[in-house]
């Protein structure tokens, strides 16, 4: 008779720039990996270990969650603080908590949320800070910037900020959530929040929306590109560094 086991929801951090993207990639460091090798460890075998979202190779995740089925002796305590001590300093467990068996981290999601961090600021450039951020060192202006992203919320074709698309799920997606705020004394950072996203929408969306609050393009241009204008096209995406993803929803 097998061994009872039990599925786990984890909550994770992790600093991108040690890894080639979240997905396991043959000869590159990535973040699930990484942890399916500390799993390996403490197990003894191999452990799948599914995530709500594929970052990209640079971004980070202040709120990613993965799932993981182990056997039914550890618990949520003590698989987090065991992964911890094995796992690379650029990936932290911080929570563990037990799900049901047919708990999927992607497929279950109801909303993600990432944040974007530009340094206005030349104390950005720092390199105890442009690990994080987009090191611009130019000032944007804010209220250009908030009325680009004041367009965002709601259901929109999103074809023109994805840089690989979903054709049988296609290009929409519902916006929640979409503003500018301040960053500490460094510089702004973009908020979003949706029911979907599209490969690197948020980093073509920060380009775009970049250029505009500097004036490199015009106003008009975002809400052309949402409505799929073919004459427009969006703005290089922002460099990967500088954004997180930072919450995963799901039905209570």
């Amino acid at each position: 008779m097998s061994e009872p086991q039990t599925r786990f929801k984890l909550a994770l951090h992790y600093d991108g720039a040690a890894f080639h993207g979240w997905q396991v990639q043959p000869g590159q460091p990535t973040v699930q990996g990484a942890i399916e090798e500390a799993l390996s460890r403490l197990t003894g075998e191999r452990r799948t270990v599914l995530g709500a979202g594929r970052t990209d190779a640079g971004v980070h995740a202040t709120g990613q969650v993965a799932a993981v089925t182990v056997p039914a002796r550890w618990t949520a305590r003590e698989l987090a603080r065991s992964l911890n001590a094995l796992l690379p300093g650029t990936v932290w467990v911080r929570r563990a908590e037990a799900v049901p068996e047919g708990f999927h981290p992607r497929l279950h999601a109801v909303a993600r949320s990432y944040e974007y961090r530009i340094g206005v600021a030349p104390l950005s450039a720092s390199p105890f800070h442009r690990r994080w951020c987009w090191p611009l060192c130019r000032p944007l202006d804010p209220e250009v910037a908030a009325r680009a992203a004041a367009l965002l919320p709601g259901t929109h074709e999103f074809r023109a900020f994805a840089k690989s698309g979903q054709p049988k799920r296609g290009y929409r997606c519902r916006v929640s959530h979409a503003r500018w705020r301040p960053w500490n004394d460094l510089g702004a950072a973009f908020e979003i929040t949706a029911d979907r996203f599209l490969h690197r929408m948020v980093r073509y969306l920060v380009g775009t929306m970049v250029d505009i609050a500097l004036n490199r393009r015009e106003e008009e241009d975002m809400a052309l590109l949402l409505k799929g204008d073919a004459a427009a096209t969006t703005s290089p995406p922002a460099p990967a560094a500088g954004l997180f993803l930072t919450r995963v929803a799901y039905r209570t």
